[in-house]
């Protein structure tokens, strides 16, 4: 396994998260993402006729947060200028952002291969903004649809410093129960991650024009069955196993956990009608699901039995977003570059001789709301 390329390590309100895994191998590992992403995608383009087309003189904006290295952020924007085209004449202008330590590099490559707009028109601009999501990015009242997609499921901050039982705030799964996390620990996570919506929803809400449209959809939970069982189980035991060898000091593995939290729908409405946030007077809550969607690679694996692609293709699928965050927890461990490699093989050893141990369902859950 060769040494995949890292977005700079640069702290970002004082969050673990630095971006994915850079130089296109998120874009190439992103599949099960633009699957969850097209399972809603038509509730915003049955919705554009709802826009404020008709007011104000510069472009149709749209915006999206959490790009990385754009590949299922400019299809996304390529379905909404699509479905509006038709009702304006105004121009587009699409906006990709995500954090200053994103690999912005191959988000440009994308949006201008061979020097030209990916768009195909020069009534289409685009641009990228670096910064939080959590933090109000553009001009008030300047965007007309607004998006995330996966990305609010990264906190802002790590709310605790040590997570010492399990590489997740949402602690294993039941079937492999191979780690703990305490309720108070729960409660802890469960609390930042209802004050990020807020934030999110607020810094949104001072961009979009009144009439705006906002999607938020995010890797969760329904009925039990959560996105993270399986995946961060076998990071976990991969982990683990280097801790077991001596090859990570225990007290790395204690203070090192991704930050990111899956919730459930009600979790993800909750900040709505909190009145602690206040938010019931910004949004209209138009529509909202928890839904499965298939994983391209559990699929071929089910139909060809090919254990060697599906374990490659299932580790570098979660390690494309955890990298980052174990690059970064290792950085002061010797040999870190071969150690970091070394992790994610145990994980393909470890998912090789046990795949069933490790199942892995895409749940999403998802909110359309409309800016008062």
């Amino acid at each position: 396994m060769t040494v995949v390329e890292d977005t700079v390590e640069v702290d970002t309100r004082s969050t673990g998260m630095t971006g994915m895994a850079g130089g296109g191998f998120y874009d190439a590992n992103s599949a099960p993402q633009w699957e969850q992403i097209a399972a809603v995608l038509p509730w915003l383009c049955d919705s554009v006729s709802e826009l404020p087309l008709s007011t104000g003189l510069g472009p149709i904006t749209f915006a999206d947060f959490g790009c990385s290295e754009g590949r299922n952020s400019i299809s996304v924007m390529r379905h909404l200028i699509n479905s509006t085209k038709p009702l304006t004449d105004r121009p587009f202008l699409t906006i990709h952002s995500d954090l200053p330590t994103n690999d912005y590099s191959k988000l440009f490559l994308n949006l201008r291969p061979e020097g030209k707009s990916t768009f195909g028109s020069q009534g289409v601009s685009s641009a990228a903004v670096g910064g939080s999501m959590y933090d109000q990015l553009l001009p008030p009242s300047s965007v007309h649809i607004a998006t995330t997609f996966n990305s609010i499921g990264y906190l802002s901050q790590r709310p605790l410093d040590k997570l010492p039982g399990y590489v997740l705030p949402n602690g294993p799964s039941k079937r492999r129960a191979n780690g703990y996390v305490t309720d108070e620990e729960s409660k802890i996570f469960a609390k930042q991650a209802e004050d990020d919506i807020a934030s999110f929803l607020i810094a949104r809400a001072n961009e979009l024009a009144s009439g705006g449209k906002l999607m938020v959809q995010v890797f969760g939970c329904v009925d039990g069955i959560r996105t993270c069982d399986g995946l961060f189980d076998l990071l976990n035991d991969a982990v683990k196993t280097h801790v077991d060898s001596g090859d990570i000091p225990l007290e790395v593995y204690e203070r090192y956990y991704q930050p990111v939290y899956f919730r459930n729908l009600d979790e993800l409405t909750a900040p709505l009608t909190n009145p602690t946030y206040n938010l019931s007077k910004l949004y209209t809550l138009d529509r909202t699901e928890s839904y499965e969607t298939p994983i391209p690679f559990v699929e071929a694996y089910k139909q060809d039995g090919d254990l060697d692609r599906y374990t490659s293709s299932f580790v570098n699928f979660f390690r494309a977003f955890t990298q980052a965050v174990l690059s970064k927890a290792l950085a002061n461990v010797p040999s870190k570059p071969d150690l970091l490699d070394q992790v994610y093989e145990t994980a393909e050893s470890l998912l090789k001789a046990n795949p069933e141990d490790y199942p892995f369902r895409n749940i999403s859950i998802a909110m359309l709301l409309t800016r008062k």
